[in-house]
């Protein structure tokens, strides 16, 4: 109960906030201190120009890739969470993101964010979780956040048209 308490709390922040950088700052700080991980990237979706793409992303600033590339795309393709705790050995995993960043990647946790039409307008990406693996519990949790954030990150991205 306590996780949703404060879930609930964050919710009175984020509906005071108004612009995007402000408001995914805020989703992905508050995603990382649920789950208790060292980075968060939330990547938007652009179906126009058919790729995902991140405003921030800790330590690596921003990030573009295909719709269909990496977890993040095929969470997006499958429009279903992932839980990869070997990164390395999954062949869908995108090592040239670490290379470039020169950070190594010991498990991902993504899951979809859903607007009020149930398409997917964006995936909270999770890294490094401390001391264990990603589990069905982290799933749930996360899950639970991404349809708590998706009202308000719908509103911001259509205000951002």
């Amino acid at each position: 109960m306590k996780t949703y308490n404060q879930i609930a709390e964050f919710g009175q922040k984020l509906m005071a906030l108004g612009d995007i950088e402000n408001t995914l700052k805020l989703i992905a700080d508050e995603a990382k201190k649920l789950l208790g991980t060292e980075r968060c990237s939330i990547f938007i979706v652009d179906k126009e120009d058919e790729i995902l793409w991140t405003k921030l992303s800790d330590g690596i600033g921003r990030i573009v890739i295909a719709l269909d590339s990496g977890i993040v795309g095929d969470t997006y393709q499958t429009q279903t969470p992932q839980i990869v705790n070997a990164p390395y050995e999954d062949a869908r995993f995108l090592q040239v993101i670490d290379k470039k960043s020169g950070y190594t990647t010991k498990n991902i946790i993504t899951v979809p964010i859903f607007d009020s039409r149930r398409e997917v307008i964006g995936i909270i990406e999770l890294l490094n979780k401390s001391r264990r693996d990603f589990d069905v519990s982290d799933l749930d949790t996360l899950t639970f956040f991404a349809n708590y954030v998706s009202g308000s990150l719908e509103l911001v991205l259509m205000s951002q048209k």
